[in-house]
């Protein structure tokens, strides 16, 4: 989803656990009633691990006759992963994808060297009370992938694996997590993992990933003594174990990974480790290059004209 017009996050509270690195408070847009919370990139931290977006929307409730409405845009050189919490989300894409997902699914897109898709509520679920709430994030790829092919996967709840006891509830999207290994292939070792936590249950995040991070989805959580409210996204130092513990009962997502093989150029919806890369897209995008969306033809986002020049 790529309708977020939004400045930088802000900072966060003071660091108070010596484990964390950023504490990150989301920049928020309100898109009509569709509110949205940018946690990456951010001005004290691009990345986390090969995520250089983090977004929150949600939780929404659509009045009838209104649902998500994201127009046919392009990607490059990246991996979409959208995971919902509420609500249902259709997709289409160029290679004549039609996937619909739900709350515990996962959508894996990889735009590769360039792909075209749309993210709409259905027509049949627009008479009224629709929910929405879920996350959206962009994983870049290796420098050496960033011209593959594109592909689409999803996976229900039932191929996703969960951990449960001691007051939790994990769901292993991407990676692995506490010996349990999710079957998501990626291009890039990547950490999604969703947790529910009851009031008093403790959770362990070992460095297993070179780069981590927890954002608070709902609830309030508790680390060597300092608490942290929803909208807050935690990012720990390289090599130190933390146990976090749940103050009531909260939601967490655990996400991390291998860090990148250099900076990444982020311009609108490309991104790629090479600026010349990201200008032939924007003149592919401009000139009708990329392909269509097969059942979507109608509609497409054309390409801004007033965003900044790409950004490290």
């Amino acid at each position: 989803m790529s309708f977020f017009p939004g400045k930088d996050p802000l900072p966060g509270d003071a660091i108070g656990c010596a484990a964390i690195e950023n504490i990150i408070v989301p920049r928020s847009v309100d898109l009509g009633g569709f509110g949205v919370r940018r946690a990456l990139p951010h001005t004290t931290r691009r990345m986390v691990g090969p995520y250089v977006f983090f977004d929150h929307f949600g939780p929404a409730e659509f009045r009838a006759g209104e649902g998500l409405n994201v127009r046919p845009h392009p990607h490059i050189g990246l991996s979409t992963l959208t995971y919902l919490f509420n609500g249902e989300v259709m997709h289409r894409d160029s290679l004549g994808t039609a996937a619909a997902i739900r709350p515990g699914e996962v959508n894996w897109m990889t735009a590769g060297r360039g792909i075209v898709h749309s993210e709409r509520t259905a027509p049949e679920r627009r008479q009224g009370k629709e929910p929405l709430h879920g996350l959206q994030c962009w994983i870049a790829m290796p420098a050496k992938d960033e011209e593959r092919a594109p592909s689409f996967t999803h996976l229900d709840g039932g191929k996703l694996p969960v951990i449960t006891g001691e007051g939790k509830t994990i769901r292993i999207v991407a990676g692995s997590f506490l010996g349990t290994q999710s079957p998501l292939a990626t291009n890039i070792a990547t950490l999604f993992a969703d947790a529910l936590l009851g009031a008093g249950a403790s959770l362990p995040f070992d460095p297993t990933y070179e780069e981590r991070a927890i954002y608070v989805v709902s609830g309030q959580i508790d680390i060597a003594g300092d608490r942290f409210d929803a909208g807050r996204l935690l990012v720990f130092r390289p090599g130190d174990p933390i146990t976090l513990s749940a103050v009531e009962p909260s939601r967490i997502t655990l996400i991390g990974g291998e860090a990148l093989d250099g900076p990444r150029h982020v311009w609108w919806n490309f991104v790629s480790s090479r600026k010349e890369r990201i200008e032939q897209a924007k003149a592919d995008w401009k000139m009708g290059r990329f392909d269509t969306v097969p059942g979507d033809t109608v509609e497409f986002i054309p390409l801004p004209e007033d965003q900044p020049p790409a950004t490290d």
